[in-house]
């Protein structure tokens, strides 16, 4: 089953040079594993755009959707035997030391939307 990992953190939050070894190291092993299949970082908050559409017209606004103290970082896309591998696989990330990481299973088993 695939799970998605959200990595967020606050405006305090600054990499060292050493929490970036350990993510390269982490996704290597990962990927070497089978686990990660996609991942990346996201540029900053203040880049976001956030769309929706009421009542047939369209709605833009600058930044994130949500306004919470911590903001999605990054994320990753793991393939996991159980929702017990897809924590352990989370609580191995670095990232997990220094921010928060939210393991959310992806909805698979929908019907396929007909085009």
């Amino acid at each position: 089953m695939q799970y998605l990992l959200i990595i967020c953190h606050d405006a305090a939050f600054a990499p060292t040079p050493a929490l970036v070894a350990d993510i390269g190291a982490w996704v290597r092993k990962m990927e070497g594993r089978g686990i990660l299949q996609h991942g990346n970082p996201l540029r900053p908050p203040g880049e976001a755009m956030t769309v929706r559409v009421r009542e047939g017209r369209r709605l833009v606004s600058k930044g994130p959707f949500s306004q919470s103290r911590e903001k999605m970082a990054a994320y990753g896309l793991i393939e996991c035997a159980s929702p017990q591998e897809a924590i352990d696989v989370a609580a191995s990330h670095p990232m997990a030391r220094a921010a928060t990481i939210e393991v959310r299973p992806v909805w698979s088993d929908l019907p396929r939307m007909a085009a």
